[in-house]
């Protein structure tokens, strides 16, 4: 809840904004359980709310993408939802890895290392801050909530990763004992081998990797570009057996999985990796000269066309115009005055090269759609 956007209304009804849509898509499936045939594959597109700091990568309002799969406890759902991930980043021509992990084995290995039941969601915050602020600072930070150096030195050796995702399992195997941890170590066994049929290569066995919401109950999952300033993940999700259980106020599992993107963060990732400097969909710009009215029936002309126009509706001078063109990366420009009226043309500028020619709207349509 710490950053859920809070608030009362006129009725002083206690109130949140959406957080994600996992929970919504949660409740739906609880409230339609008996209409849906399993298993249940959908994607949801939706605005959500975060109360929390502002960086790169992170905003109070975005766009999550989710797609997910219910009805199956199989780990094939969860490498399906991985590999879609995979494909679409490729798609995107991203560089990425998709790092994968178990709340099962992270639980079995606290198990194991004597940690109370209460006391293991706060450790499991401290543990998924390892990438960020390094062994030193998570065996810090666990000192400070008053673990002894033989639990923690038991908890980081093993989260510690091996040379290969082959090494680091085996070394986990040998040295988990709970039963729930062992179950965590096949299923991404299990996920892996699965992966191999889908042709999957991107994913790395991430043994610290914890995900912050409580809500997840076996494999999770997140995505890191590479060579972006988006340090934080592009995209992460995992199962959620006992959630649409909650709803229904029973013990009983129902399994679900799936994948949350956040757009806005791969859409400026993409900018970013593409270069991208054009700010607007306007192919052309028009600039009146003495000739305001009369341009309406070139500018319809060049929309009813398909060509993306706009024009100067503040009758500004040429060179405030080319400023406010050059401003939002407009291809662009026409120039518009009485002699070109007289002519039936006008003169094109492309704003990339500097090149200036007089032509008429069906030539200027032909030069601004080559591009």
């Amino acid at each position: 809840m710490k950053e859920t956007f809070k608030f009362q209304d006129q009725g002083e009804r206690s109130l949140g904004l959406r957080f994600d849509l996992t929970v919504p898509f949660s409740r739906f499936i609880a409230m339609n359980k008996s209409a849906l045939k399993m298993p249940f594959k959908k994607y949801i597109v939706g605005e959500v709310f975060r109360d929390g700091p502002l960086k790169a990568g992170r905003y109070r309002q975005f766009t999550q993408f989710d797609p997910d799969i219910v009805g199956c406890k199989e780990m094939v759902a969860d490498a399906e939802v991985i590999s879609l991930a995979d494909y679409a980043f490729r798609k995107l021509g991203f560089e990425f890895e998709i790092e994968l992990n178990n709340k099962k084995l992270l639980i079995g290995i606290l198990e194991d290392a004597g940690i109370d039941v209460a006391e293991r969601f706060s450790v499991l915050v401290s543990v998924d801050k390892l990438k960020k602020i390094g062994e030193q600072g998570v065996r810090r930070e666990l000192k400070e909530k008053k673990y002894d150096d033989k639990e923690i030195n038991f908890i980081l050796n093993l989260l510690k990763k091996e040379s290969s995702n082959e090494e680091t399992l085996e070394k986990l195997k040998k040295n988990v004992k709970s039963f729930e941890g062992q179950e965590g170590i096949k299923e991404i066994e299990e996920i892996f081998n699965y992966l191999k049929k889908f042709g999957v290569k991107s994913v790395v066995f991430e043994p610290s990797l914890a995900r912050g919401l409580g809500y997840y109950t076996g494999p999770i999952f997140e995505v890191f570009l590479k060579n972006s300033s988006m340090t934080g993940s592009a995209a992460g999700g995992g199962r959620f057996d006992k959630m649409i259980g909650d709803f229904l106020e029973t013990t009983e599992e129902y399994p679900a999985v799936g994948f949350s993107f956040g757009v806005e963060v791969l859409f400026e990732a993409y900018k970013e990796k593409n270069k991208i400097e054009k700010r607007t969909v306007t192919e052309l710009y028009v600039i009146p000269i003495g000739v305001f009215e009369e341009c309406f029936d070139i500018v319809s002309s060049f929309r009813q066309k398909g060509v993306k126009v706009d024009f100067d509706l503040l009758r500004r001078g040429v060179s405030k115009n080319l400023n406010y063109a050059n401003a939002y990366g407009i291809p662009f420009v026409a120039f518009i005055g009485s002699t070109e009226l007289e002519q039936g043309k006008l003169k094109l500028k492309n704003m990339k090269t500097g090149e200036e020619k007089l032509v008429s709207v069906d030539e200027a349509i032909n030069q601004i759609k080559s591009i």
